[in-house]
C-alpha cells in the first residue's frame, strides 16, 4: 500500500496503490476531491482494499494539495479534464490488462464525482460500474442516456451546488434510458458529506453510503 506509478501502453499515471490482504476480487478507481490526492482519499482506498478490491487513486494534479478552498478552485480551473480522463482510463485499464481484474469499479468524491459520472459515458472507459459522490457539473440528459455501467449516486439535500432537481433529472434519465441505477438524496447532509476531516462530515450519511457501496459494488463487480 503505497504511492507508485502505473504505465498502461506508455500513459504513466502517478497514485497510490491499496493492495488486498488475500487475492483481489475486482480492481477499484477512486478518484479525489477537489482538495487532491489527500490522506483521506487514500485512506477511502485502504477501506476498499480491506474488503478485497485492488484499490488505486490516481493523483490528478501530480504531486500537489490544496489546504484552503481558493488553492484548490485555481488547481480544479488548471485541471486539463482530456488529460485528467485519459489517466483514469489507464488507471482502469491497468487494473484489468496488468493486474488481471476482470470487473473494476469507480468511486469519486466532489470534483471526482463529476470526473465518475464523466467516466461511466466516455465510450473509451472500460469501467464496470460507479459511485457518484455529490459529483457537480450534470452532464446533458443525452450523454447520461449513453451510460453502460450501473450507476450509484450519493448526494446531500443541503449541498447548494446541486439542487434536488438536479437530483431527480440524473435518476429520471437514467431509469428511462434502462440504466441500472440508485439515487439517494440524504436529508440533512451537505456537500462532502463523506470526509471525515472536513466540518460537513455527516456521520449516519456518509456511513450508509459506505454499506450501499459495498452492496453495489459486490452486486456488480464481485458476483
Amino acid at each position: 500500500m503505497n504511492n507508485t506509478t502505473v504505465d498502461h501502453n506508455g500513459m504513466k499515471v502517478m497514485g497510490y496503490l491499496a493492495e488486498p490482504a488475500g487475492t483481489p476480487q475486482a480492481g477499484m478507481v477512486v478518484i479525489q476531491e477537489w482538495w487532491g490526492l489527500t490522506a483521506d482519499i487514500k485512506e477511502i482506498a485502504d477501506r476498499y482494499a480491506a474488503e478485497g478490491y485492488l484499490a488505486f487513486a490516481p493523483d490528478l494534479y501530480h504531486g500537489k494539495v490544496a489546504d484552503e478552498p481558493d488553492e484548490a478552485r485555481k488547481y480544479v480551473m488548471a485541471l486539463e479534464r482530456d488529460v485528467a480522463a485519459r489517466e483514469i482510463d489507464a488507471g482502469i485499464a491497468w487494473l484489468k490488462d496488468v493486474r488481471g481484474m476482470k470487473k473494476v469499479g469507480c468511486v469519486g468524491y466532489c470534483m471526482g464525482g463529476g470526473l465518475t459520472l464523466a467516466t461511466a459515458i466516455r465510450p473509451t472507459s472500460r469501467v464496470d460500474a460507479v459511485h457518484v459522490y455529490y459529483g457537480g457539473g450534470m452532464p446533458a440528459g443525452e450523454q447520461i442516456a449513453t451510460i453502460k455501467a450501473p450507476v450509484l449516486g450519493s448526494y446531500g439535500s443541503e449541498d447548494a451546488g446541486i439542487p434536488k432537481e438536479q437530483v431527480d433529472l440524473l435518476r429520471d434519465t437514467l431509469t428511462k434510458a434502462g440504466v441500472h441505477n440508485d439515487i439517494t438524496l440524504y436529508q440533512g447532509a451537505a456537500h462532502g458529506f463523506f470526509n471525515d476531516t472536513r466540518p460537513a462530515f455527516h456521520p449516519t450519511a456518509a456511513a450508509d453510503s459506505w454499506t450501499k457501496s459495498l452492496a453495489w459494488f459486490g452486486k456488480y463487480l464481485k458476483a
